[in-house]
């Protein structure tokens, strides 16, 4: 009976927290954060000031469960393609290995919220910077001399979520599959010369 008591309150506490979040997110979408306030917050969750601050220090720590949330499901789709092998070769991925966008599709409301927002700088760089992390501490890639892993591994992360970046401001011109398979195909692409435009 204990058991079960602590599952209900667990399951309200999941609830209220879900209403708070998702309150969170429909008020930034007419104005920026910095304009809400806890109590539009807990008014639009229909719940109380109480309830609030049983879970959260301040509308801050509210915000940082929403990204955190977002991100640990964004470095899990990260991870997809090389979670189960010990030797990821990126031009044997098939397109389909890439969840990377599928996820943020699946939560493209939530970031369309934070992509234009007065939060965007801090949501960004914490998506940088975790994908950035888990690529340093997961892959260890393989160069020719006299290429620097250091500068490589900058390159390749910041290509990566430019790329992401651009398509959550485009407003998701293209469907994940496509980005799927573009993205598969722009690691295999090995530049040559470029046809230049300049008249002197």
């Amino acid at each position: 009976m204990r058991h079960m008591g602590k599952t209900k309150v667990d399951r309200r506490v999941l609830r209220s927290k879900l209403a708070l979040k998702e309150a969170l997110l429909s008020l930034m979408a007419g104005k920026s954060f910095s304009q809400v306030s806890i109590t539009e917050i807990v008014e639009k969750a229909n719940y109380n000031r109480g309830t609030f601050y049983t879970h959260y220090e301040n509308k801050e720590a509210l915000l940082d469960e929403v990204l955190g949330e977002l991100i640990e499901e964004l470095i899990a789709a990260f991870r997809a393609p090389y979670d189960q092998v010990e030797l990821f070769k990126v031009e044997e991925m098939p397109a389909t290995a890439v969840k990377l966008f599928e996820h943020i599709y699946s939560r493209r409301e939530a970031y369309t919220v934070l992509f234009q927002s007065d939060v965007l700088p801090m949501v960004k760089e914490k998506m940088f910077s975790a994908v950035k992390r888990i690529s340093n501490e997961d892959l260890e890639h393989e160069t020719t001399d006299p290429i620097n892993r250091e500068l490589m591994q900058a390159y390749s992360m910041n290509a990566l979520m430019g790329l992401v970046f651009h398509w959550i401001e485009g407003g998701f011109q293209y469907e994940p599959a496509y980005m799927q398979e573009q993205l598969v195909l722009i690691l295999n692409y090995r530049p040559g010369a470029a046809r230049t435009h300049v008249r002197k």
